[in-house]
């Protein structure tokens, strides 16, 4: 055998392509981080995840007027996944996974995470107002980063798409 000779890989090893996971909402910043999650993801051949949270219905005084709006803010998260959906595919040239979880945002994505092993990386994006990064990334950065098994990246905000595409 030669010095130069590199090991080889590992048998057996994984060779599960990596899935970025999204956090979804109406925010601007969003959509840089889902363009990140998408060229990333077509560069190293992984995959893109999507997680929108329906935060429970603050209205239970009449049960049936809290079952309808629970409908009514999962309709609109299906809708809302379905039109980024779109936009994964034109990006990365794959279908994204779907989640749609109930419950507290920070809860829920801990809890996906750790129900999906296949979740390689988390990306989220810094917020641009003055009122600082966003809660995600505050307490993710912060007091329950203890709590993640994956790493995260965070894209700024202000960056374009261009910008992205270039970093990615």
């Amino acid at each position: 055998m030669s010095d130069d000779a590199s090991p080889a890989a590992p048998t057996g090893a994984p060779t599960s392509p990596r899935t970025f996971l999204v956090v979804v909402d109406e925010t601007e910043e969003m959509q840089a981080a889902l363009t990140y999650a998408s060229c990333r993801a077509r560069s190293t051949g992984g995959a893109v995840a999507l997680l929108k949270v329906v935060e429970p219905a603050e209205f239970q005084h009449f049960a049936a007027i809290g079952a309808r709006m629970q409908d009514e803010s999962r309709e609109e998260a299906e809708q809302l996944l379905q039109r980024l959906s779109a936009e994964v595919v034109k990006l990365c040239g794959r279908m994204p996974i779907l989640f749609i979880r109930e419950g507290k945002a920070q809860d829920e994505l801990l809890r996906l995470i750790e129900d999906e092993p296949g979740i390689s990386i988390l990306v989220l994006a810094a917020g641009t107002g003055p009122e600082g990064p966003g809660p995600l990334v505050s307490a993710l950065t912060g007091r329950m980063s203890s709590r993640l098994r994956v790493p995260v990246t965070i894209v700024p905000g202000t960056l374009s798409a261009d910008d992205i595409r270039r970093l990615a």
